[in-house]
């Protein structure tokens, strides 16, 4: 392709926005020797629990360690089955793998890319005994309508929001609708820790015993233990893992948190650009938001039309030779060999996700990025789509 767009800097689809605040906390946390779990954690999960309007937010070391703790102290273990979006990252379907549980992998509605909540509950067998969303690419799923279909089946709602930090549904932001909900702090994500993510829980008991679990199932902290006057102990009520953040990473975290909402209106506004921008091109846009939802654009994801003049591999291709990343959201799991084989399922048995995987690209969204990066953008999908 010998196109006008020809960037001297690769543009990354992804990029972290460090500040001077976020190397002066880091710095602070190093120098005070403390770089495990400790008061730099609670800061932020105080904060964490402050911004979404929850009681209770356990930091952890991902998101996928949320996911996990969630389902274990929802119960949920050999025998259960689980429905999962096969429209997403592969973690959903180990976390419940990992407890002995079967995943059961649901579609997804054409337009967003969610899960399609009547084709799970279609799935609903007498072994059903919860479901794992997914609020993909940020766009918050229909709360009402996945706590209604909770309540008609009495069973469990875990909320993978690992791009959903900051998006609301009626008012309220994701994960302080009644459900655990697990958020990710990967470098690539809205915000980040480096690694990391947290758990937003709705009761004390359960807080606290997502806190033992990631901690070896100790009945107390390295930091609860370090100024008490009585001598080091603690008690072992059941096996736990390690699975908490450190200080060092929740350093960076409080920072970023404090800048969130203004980073997500920048994405919203580079979003509201490509939706101008590529609108007269054979390309399937981004849904809208749907009224009193609010959407965190942590993805922007665009589906290439059967009549377009190329496929979305040659796309691919073309944006990588204008020096512009993109990346594929995602490969349906239960085409993956290991989850083939477990489930049973073709390819085709999930059609709407399996078109959806041909066709998807993912363009590149931060706020670090210029004007001038997102005019290259819409110029480079623009001359190889004609």
């Amino acid at each position: 392709m010998d196109g006008a767009v020809k960037r001297a800097e690769y543009l990354r689809i992804s990029a972290p926005s460090l500040g001077e605040e976020e190397i002066v906390e880091l710095l602070d946390a190093i120098r005070s020797g403390w770089v495990t779990t400790g008061p730099k954690v609670q800061v932020l999960q105080r904060a964490l629990a402050d911004y979404l309007g929850v009681e209770h937010v356990r930091c952890l070391s991902s998101c996928s360690a949320g996911l996990s703790l969630a389902l274990r102290t929802a119960g949920i273990g050999a025998g259960d089955e689980v429905l999962v979006p096969t429209m997403t990252f592969v973690a959903c379907a180990n976390a419940v793998e990992h407890l002995g549980a079967r995943p059961v992998f649901v579609d997804c509605e054409p337009e967003s890319g969610l899960i399609d909540l009547a084709h799970a509950e279609a799935l609903m067998s007498e072994r059903t005994a919860a479901i794992m969303p997914v609020h993909l690419a940020g766009h918050p799923l229909d709360m009402d309508a996945l706590n209604a279909l909770r309540d008609r089946h009495g069973i469990a709602v875990i909320e993978d929001a690992a791009h959903a930090i900051g998006a609301a549904w009626g008012g309220r932001r994701i994960g302080a609708h009644g459900n655990p909900a697990s958020f990710s702090f990967h470098a690539s994500k809205n915000m980040t820790t480096f690694e990391g993510g947290a758990l937003a829980l709705h009761d004390a008991a359960t807080d606290e015993r997502v806190g033992r679990l990631s901690l070896h199932g100790l009945s107390s902290s390295a930091w609860s233990r370090h100024d008490s006057t009585e001598p080091a102990g603690y008690e072992v009520v059941e096996p736990g893992y390690k699975l908490g953040m450190h200080d060092v990473a929740a350093a960076v975290g409080i920072h970023q948190l404090a800048r969130l909402d203004g980073w997500i209106e920048r994405r919203r506004a580079i979003a509201a650009t490509y939706d101008e921008r590529l609108a007269d091109l054979p390309l399937e846009l981004p849904p809208p938001v749907p009224p009193g939802a609010r959407h965190a654009h942590h993805l922007y994801m665009v589906r290439v039309r059967a009549d377009a003049p190329l496929g979305r591999g040659a796309l691919v291709a073309a944006l990588h030779e204008a020096r512009i990343g993109t990346s594929i959201h995602f490969t349906p799991i239960h085409t993956f060999e290991y989850y083939a084989r477990r489930s049973g399922l073709r390819p085709e048995d999930l059609p709407v996700a399996l078109d959806r995987s041909r066709r998807v690209l993912s363009l590149p969204l931060h706020p670090s990025m210029t004007e001038h990066d997102v005019d290259d953008v819409a110029v480079a999908v623009g001359e190889a789509l004609g």
